[in-house]
């Protein structure tokens, strides 16, 4: 959902930071931006390494969240979000937001894209022991969607997103607009990659999930 459906990754980048600077870790925007996609533990130890202060990480994963829930007003979905999850349902697809956001977090981001009719399901950070690039949250994906890797194709904006779900055999589509170039993408292994989400619209009946059968 965060920069793949909804324009949040820098918003995420900036509530990352101002909270890493609280605990007075001095962290570059550029360094945190790359690891969005991650869950918050598995950011944390990247981004500060295993010899980190660990008691810190749960006061720093608050912070973060309290931060990034004074841009909700402000965060818009990317052109086309709602209408492919619609054209996802009318063509018989079973959809499942593979989000690793907090509970909270997921419904405002649901309330925000706007297309409750055509969402099966959705996973939240509850849902998975491990977080991204491990692939808990996508097998919690598959379990709510009730299908499996072999026909289910994963869409996703960071390279976190394409490693998590080649650990399952599931093919990956890449949507460049969460700041994640088609190159590292690719390189992840992701078999498509499309510049944002209205791309992958337009090109749905040719692209990978034009290709998947319907739910039965």
């Amino acid at each position: 959902m965060d920069g793949t459906l909804v324009d949040s990754n820098f918003h995420h980048t900036m509530a990352w930071w101002q909270a890493f600077r609280r605990f007075g870790h001095d962290v570059p925007m550029a360094e945190i931006n790359r690891a969005i996609g991650m869950g918050g533990s598995k950011l944390i130890e990247h981004l500060l390494g295993e010899e980190r202060n660990r008691e810190e990480d749960a006061e720093l994963e608050a912070t973060h969240g309290a931060v990034f829930a004074t841009y909700w007003p402000g965060l818009r979905p990317f052109e086309k979000a709602a209408d492919l999850l619609e054209l996802c349902a009318a063509k018989g697809l079973v959809t499942v937001l593979a989000s690793s956001a907090s509970r909270q977090d997921l419904g405002v981001l649901r309330g925000i894209i706007d297309a409750e009719d055509a969402i099966t399901a959705a996973t939240c950070s509850a849902d998975a022991q491990n977080t991204k690039p491990s692939p808990d949250i996508l097998q919690a994906a598959l379990t709510q969607g009730d299908f499996t890797a072999e026909n289910a194709v994963c869409v996703g904006d960071s390279v976190w997103d394409v490693l998590a779900a080649s650990k399952l055999a599931i093919p990956s589509i890449g949507i460049a607009s969460g700041g994640t170039s088609e190159a590292e993408l690719r390189e992840a292994g992701a078999l498509e990659v499309y510049k944002n989400i209205q791309e992958l619209f337009e090109a749905f009946e040719g692209s990978l999930l034009g290709t998947l059968s319907p739910n039965t």
